[in-house]
C-alpha cells in the first residue's frame, strides 16, 4: 500500500511464533491494507517453530522450521527488520528506538517479546561450556561445542529440559538430567506419571537426578568440568545446558512505565491492552487478565487473534484464559496432560491404569457424577485426541474403559464422530469439530482453519473426521489401492497379472488387457514378491519403457548403461574396463551424482554386447532403469578421513549388495556418512545412515529433486546388525503400504501417525509384523539375480534386443550423433517451417 502522512502505523516488537500469528491475523482482517506495519526482530531470521526446535538435531534445517510463508511480508507490505531489537519506548512521543538507531513513530504498539531462559544464580554459570536452550543460535552453539565433549548435563527436567537432554544424547554425549522437583515434568504429570517417565528415560541410558539442585558449576581454566549438587554429590561433565524454566521478557515495559505483575509479565486486560491503551502485549511476555502468564503457544495464538481483532475494531469475546493441555513426544516417549491433571477439584476421583514393565501410565480425573475433569497419559497417549475434547462432559462409557488396553477388561474405541460439533479439536488454533467437518480434505482444513499446523497432535483426529473418498481404487481396472493389491497378491500367491485382473479386477475390466497405470504397478508388486526375471512371458508386457530393455531410453532413442559400483568404490582395473567399453562402442561418459559412471549412446542391439564386456569384468546391472534401489553413496569414512568414526564405505557396500534389485513403488536412494559432517548427504535420501561414536543413526523419508525433504531420524546409536534389521523392516513396510509411484518422503508424510507410527511398527513391532517383514527381505536377498547376466545366458531372451523385429541385424538409422567436447551428443532433427510464397498453396485449399 502507498503510505500517506495519515496512514496509521502499527509497530510489532518481537517476531516469534505469536508475533507471526498476529501479523497473519492483521492480514486476514485487511488491516495491512490500510496501515503501515513495522516489525523489529531481535534474531537474525524470521519467526520459526520453537515447538519443533529439537527437530533441528533430527535433520531439519532452520529454513524447514520457518513459520513465514514465502512472499508473505512483501505481499502485505510489512517492513521486517531482522537482528534489530527495540531498545527504548517513548510513550509520550509514541516512538520506538531500535538498536540500529531507527526511531519509528507508532499509533499502536504491540509487544510480543516472549520470554527468556531462567539461569539459576550459581557460581560458574557463565563459564565456557554453559548454554541455554531457547533459539536456533543456541542449538548451533551447542552442536559445535559438543564436537569436543563427551558428557553433557541439563539443568531442568521439564519440557525443554528433556528435549535438550534428547539433543545431547543424539549428539553422542553421555547425558545427565538434574531436576530440583521430586519428579520429571512436575507441572504436567503427577507422581505416577513421573515414575513411569523416569523408568523409560533411564532405560534409554540417560542419568537422572531428581530432588536435587545445582549449587555450582565447576570449572578449570574457565571451562566447565562438572557440577556440584545440593545433595552433596558431583557430576563430571564437559558442558551444561540450562533449561530450568522461562521468565517473561518485560524489561521494555518496565522501563517505559507500563504496569507489570508482581512476579513479572506485562499486565493486560481481556483485549490484551496494557495500562496504556495504545500498547498491547501478547504471548509469553503478557500477564493475562486471569492473572496467569501462559508459556504455551496456543494461548499465545489466542492473544494474537484478540489483539488483532481489537486493533481492527472488531467485536471479540476477549482473552480470559486458555486450555493448557499438552501432548508431546519427549525422547521418544508420548506424554500428555489435559484439564485438571493433578486432581485439585474438590471431591474428585482418580481412575488409574499403570504398567511399569511397558512404561505406560494413564490417569483420568472425574467428579462424583463421572464428568471428565482431566488426565495424565505417559507412554501411550493415543487416546489424547479423543479425551481432551471430552473434558467437562460425561463420557458415554465408564471412565475405566477409556484407559484399559486391548485385552484387559472391556476396552472401548470411541470415534471422534461422537463428539459434539462445538468440541475443540485443535487447541493451538481453537478450531472446533464443526469447522473441520465443513472441509473435505486435510490440506483444506489446514488452509482454511490452520488446524493441524501447530503442534500436530490433532491431525489423526482430523483425518478421522474427514470424509473418505468414494472410490480409492488405483485405476479403472481395479477398485483396490496399490497396498491392498499387494496384500492380495501376497496372501493368495498370484504370479500372473491376468489371473489377478480376472479375479479381483472391476467387473467391466475382467478379461481385458488392463491399462498403463495398473500394469507396471502390478509388475512391481510381482517382482518385489517373487524376484523372477521381469521379461519372461506375460511379465514383459507389463513393464515400463526402461524396463523393457533393462536400460534407460534417452531422447534420441538410444540407451544408457549404468553398471553397479557399490558404495562408489571401484578398482583401477574396473575403471579401465569402463573406459575401454566406452571407447570401443563410442559412448558418452558421465560421472553421476550417485557415485557411478553412466554410459550414453548405445543402440538397443548393442546392449547385450556392452553388458557382456561389463559382466565379464565383474560388473552387474545398476538398475538405473527400474523402480528399485539405485545407489548407496558413501564418504571415505574412518579408513581415510581423520574425522570419520565408522567405516562408511564397507557399510554402504554391504547395504547396496543386500538391497540391489529390490523392486519398489518408486526408486530408492541411500547414502552412508562416516561422521556428522555428512559428506555423503545421507539426510537427503530415502534411507540414510550417519556414523556416531556409538554406532549408526538411521534417517528415513528424505529426497532431493523438485520438492526436497530432509529425512527424519528414526533410531540412534545402532549396531551393524540392528541397523540392517531396521532398514529391512523399513523397506518392506514401505513396499507393502505405499501407493504407486510414491516416494518414501511422500509416503511418510501421508502415513497416518507419521514417523511416530512408523517407529511403533518397525522399531517396537506394535503390529507384530516385524518377523514377516524380515522374512520377506530374506527371501529377496536369497533369490537375487543379475538381470544382465540372466539375459546373456539365454539366447531366447537375447532375441528381443533388436531395433527392428523383421530386420534384426539392421541398426536404427535414426539414432545418430555429432561430436561435442571430445565426446558425442544426440543429433536431433528439428522440424522447421518455412513461410509460404504467394504461389504456394496448402493441400485442400481449393476445396474451401
Amino acid at each position: 500500500m502507498a503510505h500517506t502522512p495519515h496512514t496509521p502505523t502499527i509497530v510489532l516488537v518481537g517476531h516469534g511464533m505469536v508475533g507471526q500469528r498476529f501479523l497473519e491475523a492483521l492480514a486476514e482482517r485487511g488491516v495491512t491494507e490500510r496501515a503501515r506495519v513495522v516489525v523489529l526482530c531481535e534474531e537474525p531470521r524470521p519467526a520459526y517453530d520453537r515447538v519443533r526446535l529439537t527437530s533441528y538435531f533430527d535433520g531439519k534445517t532452520p529454513d524447514d522450521l520457518s513459520m513465514v510463508e514465502d512472499g508473505f511480508m512483501a505481499r502485505h507490505g510489512i517492513e521486517l527488520h531482522l537482528d534489530d531489537p527495540a531498545e527504548t519506548i517513548d510513550r509520550e512521543a509514541r516512538t520506538v528506538t531500535s538498536r540500529a538507531g531507527r526511531v519509528i513513530a507508532y499509533d499502536t504498539l504491540v509487544l510480543a517479546t516472549g520470554s527468556y531462559p531462567f539461569v539459576p544464580p550459581v557460581p560458574g554459570k557463565d563459564a565456557t561450556g554453559c548454554f541455554v536452550y531457547r533459539t536456533i543460535e543456541d542449538l548451533l552453539a551447542i552442536e559445535e561445542y559438543a564436537k569436543t565433549a563427551r558428557t553433557g548435563a541439563v539443568v531442568g527436567g521439564g519440557l525443554l529440559g528433556l528435549e535438550a537432554a534428547g539433543a545431547l544424547k543424539g549428539l553422542g554425549l553421555e547425558t545427565h538430567i538434574v531436576e530440583f522437583a521430586p519428579r520429571l515434568m512436575p507441572v504436567q504429570v503427577d507422581e505416577g506419571g513421573g515414575a513411569a517417565l523416569l523408568r523409560t528415560i533411564e532405560n534409554m541410558g540417560l542419568i537422572v537426578h531428581t530432588g536435587t539442585g545445582t549449587q555450582e558449576v565447576l570449572t578449570e581454566d574457565g571451562s566447565v568440568t562438572g557440577m556440584a549438587l545440593s545433595d552433596g554429590s558431583t557430576v563430571t561433565t564437559d558442558m551444561v545446558v540450562f533449561s530450568a524454566g522461562v521468565r517473561p521478557r518485560d524489561q521494555l515495559a518496565r522501563d517505559c512505565g507500563l504496569a507489570v505483575g508482581e512476579r513479572g509479565g506485562v499486565a493486560v486486560d481481556e483485549r490484551c491492552r496494557t495500562s496504556d491503551p495504545a500498547v498491547y502485549a501478547i504471548g509469553e511476555c503478557a500477564l493475562a487478565a486471569d492473572g496467569r502468564v501462559y508459556g504455551l503457544v496456543a494461548p499465545g495464538y489466542e492473544m494474537a487473534l484478540t489483539a488483532a481483532a481489537a486493533i481492527a475494531e472488531e467485536e471479540t469475546e476477549g482473552f480470559t484464559g486458555a486450555d493448557t493441555s499438552t501432548k508431546l513426544k519427549l525422547l521418544g516417549v508420548d506424554v500428555a496432560s489435559f484439564g485438571d491433571a493433578h486432581g485439585t477439584t474438590e471431591n474428585c476421583l482418580d481412575v488409574v491404569y499403570s504398567d511399569s514393565r511397558a512404561g505406560v501410565y494413564k490417569k483420568l480425573v472425574v467428579d462424583e457424577d463421572g464428568v471428565l475433569l482431566g488426565g495424565v497419559l505417559v507412554g501411550d497417549a493415543e487416546s489424547y485426541g479423543m479425551l481432551r475434547p471430552m473434558t467437562g462432559s460425561k463420557p458415554p462409557v465408564a471412565p475405566e474403559q477409556l484407559v484399559l488396553p486391548a485385552g484387559a477388561g472391556a476396552p472401548v474405541s470411541l470415534g471422534p464422530q461422537s463428539l459434539p460439533d462445538d468440541a475443540i479439536i485443535c487447541s493451538c488454533h481453537n478450531v472446533t469439530k464443526g469447522a473441520i467437518c465443513a472441509c473435505s480434505s486435510l490440506p483444506e482444513v489446514k488452509k482454511c482453519t490452520k488446524a493441524g499446523t501447530g503442534c500436530g497432535s490433532c491431525v489423526k483426529v482430523i483425518q478421522q473426521l474427514l470424509p473418505k473418498p468414494a472410490d480409492s481404487g488405483m485405476c479403472g481396472c481395479f477398485s483396490y489401492t496399490r497396498s491392498e493389491l499387494y496384500e492380495i497378491v501376497r496372501t493368495m500367491r498370484f504370479t500372473s497379472y491376468a489371473e489377478l485382473l480376472d479375479s479381483h479386477g472391476r467387473e467391466e475390466a475382467r478379461g481385458g488387457e488392463g491399462c498403463e497405470v495398473c500394469k507396471p504397478a502390478v509388475a512391481s508388486i510381482l517382482a518385489s514378491l517373487t524376484n523372477e526375471y521381469i521379461l519372461d512371458g506375460e511379465r514383459a508386457a507389463l513393464q515400463d519403457t526402461n524396463d523393457h530393455f533393462l536400460a534407460n531410453m534417452q531422447r534420441n532413442g538410444s540407451y544408457s548403461i549404468v553398471p553397479r559400483i557399490p558404495g562408489g568404490e571401484i578398482t583401477p582395473e574396473k575403471l579401465i574396463v569402463i573406459g575401454e567399453v566406452a571407447r570401443d562402442f563410442g559412448l558418452y561418459t558421465k560421472i553421476t551424482g550417485g557415485q557411478r559412471i553412466d554410459l550414453f549412446g548405445a543402440r538397443v542391439d548393442q546392449l547385450p554386447a556392452i553388458w557382456g564386456r561389463l559382466v565379464d569384468a565383474g560388473f552387474e546391472s545398476g538398475h538405473a532403469y527400474g523402480k528399485s534401489l539405485r545407489t548407496v553413496k558413501s564418504c571415505v569414512g574412518q579408513t581415510w578421513c581423520r574425522y570419520g568414526v565408522q567405516d562408511s564405505v564397507k557399510m554402504a557396500i554391504d547395504l547396496e549388495l543386500r538391497y540391489r534389485g529390490l523392486r519398489a513403488p518408486h526408486k530408492l536412494k541411500s547414502a552412508v556418512s562416516g561422521c556428522a559432517r555428512e559428506c555423503a548427504e545421507a539426510q537427503s535420501k530415502d534411507f540414510g545412515v550417519i556414523a556416531t561414536a556409538n554406532g549408526w543413526n538411521l534417517y528415513v523419508g528424505g529426497n532431493g529433486g523438485a520438492t526436497p525433504r530432509h529425512a527424519d531420524l528414526l533410531a540412534q546409536d545402532l549396531s551393524d546388525a540392528e541397523l540392517i534389521r531396521l532398514i529391512d523392516r523399513f523397506l518392506m513396510f514401505y513396499i507393502r503400504t505405499a501407493d504407486r509411484l510414491e516416494r518414501t518422503a511422500t509416503w511418510l508424510e501421508r502415513l497416518e501417525g507419521g514417523l511416530d507410527h512408523l517407529r511403533d511398527v518397525i522399531v517396537h513391532d506394535k503390529l507384530g509384523l516385524c518377523d514377516e517383514l524380515e522374512a520377506l527381505m530374506a527371501a529377496h536377498v536369497a533369490s537375487y539375480h543379475d538381470e544382465w547376466a540372466e539375459t546373456l545366458n539365454d539366447p531366447e531372451r537375447l532375441r528381443r534386443f533388436v531395433s527392428f523385429v523383421n530386420a534384426p541385424d539392421a541398426p536404427d538409422p535414426s539414432v545418430k550423433f555429432v561430436p561435442e567436447r571430445g565426446q558425442i551428443k544426440p543429433d536431433l532433427t528439428i522440424l522447421t517451417l518455412e513461410p509460404l510464397t504467394s504461389t504456394d498453396s496448402l493441400e485442400g485449399a481449393s476445396a474451401r
